[in-house]
């Protein structure tokens, strides 16, 4: 969703002392100017990587991807491993790490759990700026001793979901991944920084019905659909059946068993 709603001007601008170039590249790349005085957000090239942060006096603090420190290198030690819900949801079990095409990649966090399971991803994200600090986290996380084997098996594509999907060449991914913006009312969803930060820029997935219809076409085993727990499922067709988390559920749409070799 590349046209910014109302509320979301954007300006680039580097904090880290040899940065300037780097910041004049992702401008001219997202089309987004280096001085705007009445700017929402600044998009900062930092001595850490890319980070986006809101500039309003109760704005929460900066959001960057970081595969190798924090939250998500956490959740890749101690998160359970195979034993995950979203394992199980793709159908990781002995023997078989399908080839997933997360379609709603994010800032990554769920397609680097499946990459450090095994899984060959690919990864769609089609909001510019989320998109940018995707690929600067790859890139970053590739140079790292530990996770750059992860990195190098996630395949970043910017751009439509749904007409990538579509035109998709090559050989298809067995399984789909789908993490929709919804709206949601629940105050809890507000507390996330990173929610925060992205409904004014990415808005609410009002094409989810679509994207799950592509998606049904081109996965030649399965879609999942991460969802609130208690949300309803998109409309369409129903999955076949749900696993159930504390706050969030999957609805699985299965079309051919996932089996090894």
């Amino acid at each position: 969703m590349s046209e910014q709603p109302a509320g979301s001007r954007i300006r680039v601008e580097a904090l880290a002392s040899n940065g300037q170039e780097q910041a004049e590249q992702w401008a001219q790349r997202l089309g987004l100017p280096l001085q705007d005085a009445e700017a929402d957000f600044a998009l900062q090239v930092t001595e850490d990587g890319l980070q986006l942060q809101q500039l309003s006096d109760d704005a929460p603090g900066p959001v960057r991807v970081d595969f190798v420190e924090g939250a998500v290198a956490h959740r890749r030690l101690f998160g359970g491993g195979s034993g995950q819900m979203i394992a199980k949801a793709v159908g990781i079990q002995p023997g078989v790490r399908p080839r997933v095409l997360d379609a709603t990649a994010g800032l990554g966090k769920d397609a680097f759990v499946l990459a450090s399971l095994g899984c060959e991803m690919s990864l769609i994200e089609r909001q510019p700026i989320i998109a940018a600090l995707l690929e600067d986290g790859l890139l970053r996380g590739r140079q790292d001793r530990e996770v750059g084997s992860i990195i190098g098996q996630m395949r970043l594509l910017t751009g439509n979901s749904i007409e990538l999907i579509r035109s998709w060449e090559g050989e298809p991914p067995q399984v789909i991944y789908l993490d929709p913006m919804f709206p949601h009312r629940e105050k809890t969803a507000l507390v996330k920084k990173e929610m925060r930060l992205f409904r004014p820029l990415v808005g609410d997935d009002m094409d989810a019905p679509a994207l799950l219809e592509a998606a049904l076409v081109l996965a030649t085993h399965r879609v999942v659909v991460k969802r609130p727990r208690k949300a309803p499922c998109i409309d369409g067709p129903k999955p076949s059946y749900a696993l159930d988390g504390k706050s969030s559920r999957y609805d699985i749409y299965p079309k051919k068993a996932l089996k090894s070799g």
